[in-house]
């Protein structure tokens, strides 16, 4: 007998799509015309082409994204990006920007600082990373060699509503915790990047998509391995080394389901939806209280405190009882943070909002 499936709340890896969970449950002792298990094809063989090519194919459909842009599959996690950013794209005699609105976006600046001059262009930390800077806060170089952000931030709860407007800088985006869950606008992007695990797929693949200009922006700056440079996996489609070849295959098929449930407009339109009914939970009663300032406010990490810390662990523990799971603060912040990407369903939200009413009932 199956075991019941909880909700999972999980900040990452996190919750997946369970008809991407039913159909790799299907074909993971043998893909149909392979005879082999996934995790068993050579990453070299027609099966993988295969893989990788309707992947990289239904990435580009779903986002609409122009022929100028490459999709690498690479390994290391978004954390070995914020090496790979300034390695490739920081000239040893420049400067670039970064804007910083949580722990990750400090933790990028902290390491290029390693590799050349980096310059805080925006920061709300004094604030607690309460909200998202406003464009009359960001204070931007006409001359950066790119503008780095983090457009969620999963500890915080907060995330940008549209990006700014870096003009001919180089805008880098962290969208580890975001991606695919609403339209992307590429004429503002020039590289965006993010682990796998909160909404694309398993732990152990990080999405890159850069701009053909940038990859050919060669690293000037000496010794560079060449597992760091772009340049290497866009010449070598994602293969200059063995890669996660299972965790693209299930990238490709959550792709493959966004494209299904009806593209990244529709995922928008689902979030909102979840995280309005979620925010209202909130706001309605003083017993909770939202964290992030409401024009700042997350459609994938909703974050809120309870009228004291014995009761957050409470809410925790109870919550888990009734089969919501995932929902202690990070450990860094405290309080209650319910991460609801896109395959976590509506249903789980309901009986989220449900549970609040009740604990609020019980222990108010």
């Amino acid at each position: 007998m199956a075991a019941e499936r909880v909700f999972n709340f999980n900040a990452g890896p996190a919750v997946l799509p369970a008809t991407v969970l039913a159909e790799v449950q299907r074909d993971l002792l043998a893909l149909p015309d392979a005879g082999m298990s996934v995790l068993e094809v050579s990453h070299r063989s027609a099966t993988m082409d295969a893989i990788l090519e309707r992947a990289v194919a239904d990435i580009r459909q779903v986002t609409g994204l122009p022929e100028h842009f490459h999709v690498l599959f690479l390994q290391g996690g978004a954390t070995q990006q914020f090496a790979m950013v300034p390695l490739n794209l920081l000239p040893p005699a420049g400067s670039a920007d970064y804007v910083l609105t949580g722990v990750w976006s400090r933790k990028a600046y902290e390491e290029a600082g390693q590799f050349g001059t980096v310059r805080v262009a925006g920061s709300t930390e004094s604030e607690g990373f309460s909200r998202i800077p406003a464009a009359g806060d960001l204070d931007l170089a006409d001359s950066a060699a790119y503008l780095h952000l983090a457009s969620n931030n999963t500890i915080c709860g907060t995330q940008w509503r549209a990006l700014p407007d870096s003009g001919e800088v180089p805008l880098v985006v962290d969208a580890s915790s975001d991606i695919f869950s609403r339209p992307i606008e590429f004429e503002r992007v020039g590289l965006l990047y993010a682990g796998a695990q909160k909404n694309l797929g398993p732990a152990g693949v990080t999405l890159v998509i850069v701009r053909d200009d940038l990859v050919r922006r060669a690293p000037t700056r000496s010794g560079v391995p060449t597992m760091l440079r772009y340049a290497t996996h866009v010449g070598a489609g994602s293969r200059h080394n063995t890669p996660p070849v299972f965790a693209i295959y299930m990238v490709g098929l959550v792709v493959r389901w966004l494209l299904a449930t009806g593209g990244l407009a529709e995922m928008a339109r689902r979030n909102e939806r979840k995280a309005r009914e979620l925010y209202e939970a909130i706001d309605r009663t003083p017993f909770y209280r939202g964290t992030a300032a409401p024009d700042s406010r997350s459609s994938m990490n909703v974050t809120f405190r309870l009228p004291a810390p014995e009761l957050e662990t409470r809410f925790v523990d109870e919550a888990r009882q009734a089969g919501l799971v995932g929902l202690r603060g990070h450990r860094s912040v405290g309080g209650v943070r319910a991460s609801i990407y896109n395959a976590c369903p509506e249903a789980a939200v309901d009986a989220l909002v449900a549970f609040m009413a009740e604990f609020e009932r019980t222990h108010g």
